[in-house]
């Protein structure tokens, strides 16, 4: 079992700035990749960053390349999502994301964080 904890959202401006954090628990934590995805109001979860835990190599959804920022602590078992020059439709709910293997599916999700960006 792995345990997916977020934090670090909430309320800002547009063009404003928020770091996300993933803590990651359990006895058999030894991920492939971790991501994080992002759910807005009647829309379905969409893939947003991802980093490969080993490599560090990382991937962007083309709305959020060059303003946010994926990395990872290998020893705190962390991942952390930098949110600059943030815009309304980046509203969602945050969700960070394990997964095992190049040949698995996402499998364990966090509970999610509100991120609300106001115009």
């Amino acid at each position: 079992q792995v345990q997916l904890v977020e934090s670090g959202g909430g309320l800002v401006e547009a063009g404003g700035s928020l770091r996300l954090s993933c803590a990651a628990s359990g006895r058999t934590f030894s991920p492939y990749q971790m991501g994080w995805f992002r759910q807005a109001p009647g829309q379905e979860r969409k893939f947003v960053a991802t980093i490969a835990w080993s490599s560090g190599i990382t991937s962007y959804a083309d709305s959020v390349k060059g303003r946010f920022t994926i990395s990872r602590d290998n020893a705190k078992n962390t991942v952390d999502l930098q949110m600059n020059s943030l815009k309304p439709e980046d509203t969602a709910v945050y969700y960070c994301a394990y997964r095992q293997s190049l040949r698995s599916v996402y499998n364990y999700w966090g509970q999610g964080t509100q991120v609300t960006v106001s115009s």
